[in-house]
């Protein structure tokens, strides 16, 4: 009995990569819609106290804008860690900072810095035109006056994503627990 077992899983295996369960006409693609929907559910039915959530978003948000490329996700993680936030979404709201949004928001914060500190020293104009390295290379004086624009929009939006972020997932949690009363 045993070689036909062997036989038939044989045989099994084979017809299984000659046909699937589905053809391709009949596979959902997946759409913006409903990658829409599922990061929403993601979202209202995460672990852990509404607070800690919006703790995260807050220090996610602050991470997102300083401009350290690539160390944002990790200086959100490290700030969630310290203020227990919860992690993942503090790891999501860092990408405020998007490649579709750098330059204009560290432009933004620079000329906010630049008015905080009452800093003249540095035309704009003359700054679009420099690369990374030429930027850096302007000295401490030009990064102190971005990173305290960075700083004050970073505590701006991680006060406003806090308590947006909070009221939002109050609403989602008793929307969600009226909907499961009424079924």
């Amino acid at each position: 009995m045993r070689p036909q077992y062997r036989m038939r899983q044989s045989n099994h295996r084979f017809n299984r990569k000659r046909c699937s369960h589905h053809p391709p006409s009949r596979r959902k693609k997946i759409t913006w819609k409903r990658r829409g929907r599922y990061f929403y559910l993601r979202f209202i039915r995460l672990q852990g106290s509404p607070t800690a959530i919006a703790r995260g978003i807050a220090v996610g948000a602050f991470a997102g804008m300083f401009p350290i490329f690539g160390f944002q996700i990790l200086f959100g993680l490290f700030l969630a860690a310290c203020v227990r936030g919860n992690k993942l979404t503090a790891a999501a709201a860092t990408w405020i900072s998007n490649p579709f949004t750098y330059l204009p928001l560290f432009a933004f914060n620079f000329k906010v810095g630049q008015w905080l500190l009452q800093a003249k020293e540095f035309e704009f104009d003359q700054l679009q035109k420099l690369n990374w390295q030429e930027l850096l290379a302007l000295g401490p004086g030009f990064i102190a006056i971005w990173l305290t624009g960075c700083f004050m929009m970073g505590c701006l939006a991680a006060s406003m994503s806090y308590f947006l972020g909070l009221g939002l997932i109050l609403h989602l949690r008793e929307n969600r627990l009226s909907k499961r009363k009424r079924n």
